[in-house]
């Protein structure tokens, strides 16, 4: 006859299943222990982004970041400023700086003023990438090269338009003569404007940065502002639409930026759709350049009213409302004080 109580096996039952809850409680905290730690080899830091003009280093952070913040054209030199774009996934936050052109020539003040926004880019960046053509080496790579072997960053090389070659095993000669002139942490070939391999880069990059917290809110695209976003979006417009015609001394000035929310309109008592209402001045050196923005009978700065609106439109995901004059600023572009005062 046995000793064990009759309620033995219902107590034995509830012990098990305390044991397999506590197990699962367990497993649960574990699992969200794992997620911590995971959480805590999140990868932040700033990107430098390097090249000599019109290599395609803003094509390439634009596409990075699936938008549109830094302006292109076929014009060498059309990046002007240091812009940071915001590149933000579960695993990492990139902070491209994409910066101007490093070339040769300093012929004016604003020239010499983009060579030094270039190089001083390389301070305090955590990874610099060096944009370089599939083709060649040229000069003014070799200028950019020499600066960053006077620093101890990690450097990667990219070789852009890599969907240029129409033999694919002529990359291999190139990345050994790139690799013999410079110890880069990793080679990444890619094409920015055709969206190929820049899955690999940014695995390649979120390996080279720092463990750290995101640097701005994971929502957050550019530090930049608005006002300084419009003028680059004009200034865009114009090289495109005028090509080979349109002066290199142009620059941008917003005069007002006002947003206004939506209201009645106290005249007619009706609704009216929030609107931002911004005017600019596009500051060139010559009144014949001036005549080239404008157009015959003024359609060319009316095209690029259209285009730059849409354009702010999508990007700022509100109405906008566009006025656009042209001046005549004499030797801006060679001046300390315009240029300090059109934000250089």
């Amino acid at each position: 006859m046995s000793n064990q109580p009759d309620n033995f096996d219902d107590n034995q039952s509830n012990n098990n299943a305390a044991v397999e809850n506590n197990d699962a409680i367990d497993a649960f905290f574990s699992a969200d222990n794992a997620n911590n730690a995971q959480k805590t080899e999140f990868k932040a830091g700033f990107v430098a982004i390097v090249g000599r003009p019109n290599v395609g280093k803003s094509t390439l952070m634009n596409h990075m970041l699936g938008q549109k913040l830094s302006i292109t054209s076929r014009k060498p030199q059309t990046t002007r400023h240091r812009i940071h774009g915001i590149l933000s996934t579960d695993e990492m936050q990139a902070v491209f700086v994409d910066t101007p052109g490093i070339h040769q020539n300093e012929v004016r003040a604003i020239n010499e003023r983009m060579n030094k926004a270039a190089f001083s880019a390389l301070v305090d960046v955590d990874l610099v990438l060096f944009v370089v053509d599939s083709d060649q080496w040229r000069e003014d790579d070799l200028l950019t090269l020499q600066k960053l072997g006077e620093t101890d960053l990690t450097v990667v090389l990219v070789i852009n338009k890599a969907d240029t070659i129409k033999d694919k095993g002529a990359i291999l000669p190139l990345i050994e003569t790139f690799s013999d002139s410079f110890d880069f942490a990793d080679i990444v070939p890619v094409s920015a404007l055709k969206n190929q391999n820049l899955d690999r880069l940014e695995e390649v990059i979120a390996s080279h940065l720092p463990v750290a917290e995101p640097i701005f809110d994971t929502e957050q695209i550019t530090d930049r502002s608005e006002r300084f976003l419009a003028s680059e979006i004009i200034r865009e417009k114009i090289m495109r639409s005028a090509g080979d015609e349109v002066p290199y001394d142009l620059t941008v000035q917003i005069d007002e930026f006002k947003d206004e929310p939506a209201h009645l309109d106290p005249k007619t008592g009706r609704p009216r759709k929030a609107m931002t209402f911004i005017d600019a001045t596009i500051f060139v050196e010559r009144s014949g350049q001036k005549a080239i923005v404008i157009g015959e009978k003024g359609q060319r700065i009316k095209q690029v009213g259209i285009d730059a609106r849409r354009d702010m439109e999508q990007l700022f995901d509100k109405k906008v409302m566009l006025t656009l004059w042209v001046k005549v600023k004499r030797g801006w572009s060679d001046d300390e004080r315009a240029l300090n005062s059109l934000g250089y």
